[in-house]
């Protein structure tokens, strides 16, 4: 079982910028896929970004141009760079991997983003 702990969230203005980090408590190199998900309160969590263990990346229509996910694996951490921040980019950020994310477990504590108009 993979301890996920996401870090890096906050409040920011629009237009602004944040990093996300992601730290798995063991070994993300075997991993098919991390991503990046969001849940804004009454709303339902949703895939934001995602990267295989190949480096290919994909992002939600919403975010694209936007979001950056990357990954070092020398640090074992997933990044998400976040610019031109918009009020409804305002959410709790999770980062999981796929296998995780499809079967509902292993979620973290989530960090939150709150981006003001």
């Amino acid at each position: 079982q993979v301890h996920l702990v996401e870090s890096g969230g906050g409040l920011v203005q629009a237009g602004g910028s944040l990093r996300l980090s992601c730290a798995p408590s063991g070994s993300i190199f075997s991993v098919n896929a991390m991503g990046w998900y969001r849940q804004a309160p009454e709303k339902q969590r949703e895939l934001v970004a995602q990267i295989t263990r190949g480096g290919r990346t994909t992002y939600a229509a919403s975010v694209k141009g936007r979001f950056t996910i990357s990954r070092d694996s020398a640090k074992n951490t997933v990044y998400l760079q976040m610019n031109s921040l918009k009020p409804e980019d305002t959410a709790v950020y999770y980062c999981n991997t796929d296998i995780g994310a499809t079967m509902d477990i292993n979620w973290g504590q989530g960090t939150q983003v709150t981006v003001s108009s």
